[in-house]
């Protein structure tokens, strides 16, 4: 019996890599009627003679949309241009990435584009003031590319981000190798094609790294109004000193949370963020 990961799941067929070899899998029956699922980035038992995977190891977390498991940390893809940069799409993802404890990072690309009317870098500053790592990068910032590079060492990455933002482009241009296909924006609607149609796990710089499927939109339902704020890291530092164990940060009195935005601290279209997000959460219909 030998250890692996799994690294591309199509068909009812699994690759899972072991010491730098790729070895095609089934699943065995007993899964189906166990109603187990094997994901990308499983770390499984399996028979390379026979090829069957033969159990699945626990996982340490898993995403439903990128179907993927035990991911160290996600990259965060936005544009600056085309699609424009968007600041409550960049926080839904932050919000779904921080329910699962996975380590988010905000790359910005398409820098070369950017015109003096877009004020991206006052963005920088509000993330970072937040906790977060940024990163703007374009095709030709060797520097910025050699930084998203060195954080896949030893570890299991998601890209993430919006139709049309670069993710594979960001791939290809840290890797030529890969020749992932990439979409251009459509004009009438402002968001990019889907280039990317399943979730692969890629080997670049000590590291496995997913392109994941674009989307633009995400729904909040691991996420609670009393985990929600948990979720903003730069809550989470102000949240211990509120008055009220149990607070929201909406409407309750001497809320420290509240008190931080009216100081500056936090700012404030984050904290608006917040607050649509507690009420769609608290406004959702319950499923059966």
């Amino acid at each position: 019996m030998a250890r692996g990961i799994i690294i591309q799941s199509l068909s009812g067929f699994y690759d899972v890599l072991m010491d730098e070899k790729v070895y095609r899998c089934k699943g065995r029956g007993l899964f189906r009627n166990k109603k187990i699922s094997p994901l990308v980035g499983d770390v499984v038992q399996f028979d390379p003679e026979e090829g069957y995977l033969l159990t699945v190891e626990e996982r340490s977390n898993e995403l439903v949309r990128p179907p993927i498991a035990n991911i160290d940390q996600a990259i965060v893809v936005v544009s600056a241009v085309e699609p424009g940069f968007n600041s409550r799409l960049l926080d839904r993802f932050l919000v779904l990435i921080e329910s699962k404890m996975i380590n988010p990072v905000i790359v910005i690309s398409k820098q070369d584009q950017v015109t003096a009317s877009e004020d991206i870098d006052r963005y920088r500053r509000v993330y970072e003031q937040a906790g977060y790592e940024v990163i703007l990068t374009d095709p030709g910032n060797e520097e910025a590319l050699t930084r998203v590079k060195d954080l896949f060492k030893n570890k299991t990455t998601v890209i993430a981000g919006q139709s049309g933002v670069g993710k594979s482009t960001l791939l290809n241009a840290l890797q030529s190798s890969l020749f992932l296909e990439t979409g251009e924006i459509s004009r009438s609607l402002g968001r990019g094609k889907h280039t990317t149609r399943r979730v692969e796990l890629f080997s670049i710089n000590g590291g496995l790294v997913a392109d994941t499927p674009g989307f633009s939109s995400l729904d909040f339902d691991p996420v609670t109004s009393v985990s929600l704020a948990e979720c903003f890291p730069e809550m989470r530092e102000y949240a211990p000193d509120c008055k009220f164990r149990g607070c929201i940060h909406d409407r309750e009195p001497k809320c420290a949370v509240k008190q931080a935005v009216r100081d500056g601290n936090i700012h404030e279209f984050r904290y608006g963020h917040y607050i649509e997000f507690l009420h769609e959460i608290q406004n959702r219909k319950p499923r059966y």
